[in-house]
């Protein structure tokens, strides 16, 4: 396990620090950092940012993806907007959650309220090198759905 330096700040004294929920879990679940007394609404439609309170300063070669909880897009059709959202090793800024709201109802967020996952996961920076051509490939420029093409004629029972 590598360890993460994090900074809490102040208004999130108090509030867990990103924890995993299971042993096999591959997401840290985020809290929103709310004062106590204040309730932040989205109504349906609507996007806001969520503070966490937290900050990090991830190793070079690491970066942290902010990622939808599953149960907030079930029950609620809410979600991460840029998901995932990236966290580079050499942002020292505030983890804030882009959320929004696809369902009917407002959605309230309250103190504490689990509102997106933290997942950490190791990158290769690569340079370009220009080329005059590309090995071929069976797939070639075929994008958009192209892989499950023959598939898809068999569903719909056509050539």
């Amino acid at each position: 396990m590598t360890p993460i330096p994090v900074l809490r700040l102040p208004h999130a004294e108090g509030l867990p620090l990103p924890a995993y929920q299971s042993p096999g879990a591959a997401g840290l679940d985020l809290v929103a950092a709310l004062p106590a007394s204040s309730t932040l609404v989205i109504e349906p439609g609507a996007f806001d940012s969520v503070p966490t309170g937290l900050c990090l300063a991830l190793p070079p070669g690491w970066e942290a993806q902010v990622r939808p909880r599953s149960g907030l897009a079930l029950h609620h059709g809410v979600t991460v907007l840029n998901a995932p959202g990236t966290i580079d090793s050499d942002y020292r800024g505030e983890i804030k959650v882009l959320l929004v709201n696809h369902g009917r109802a407002p959605f309230v967020i309250t103190r504490g309220t689990r509102i997106a996952q933290l997942v950490l996961a190791h990158y290769e920076q690569g340079g370009w090198v220009e080329v005059p051509s590309l090995e071929a490939t069976e797939r070639g420029g075929g994008g958009f759905g192209s892989t499950g093409h023959a598939i898809d004629h068999e569903i719909a029972g056509t050539p």
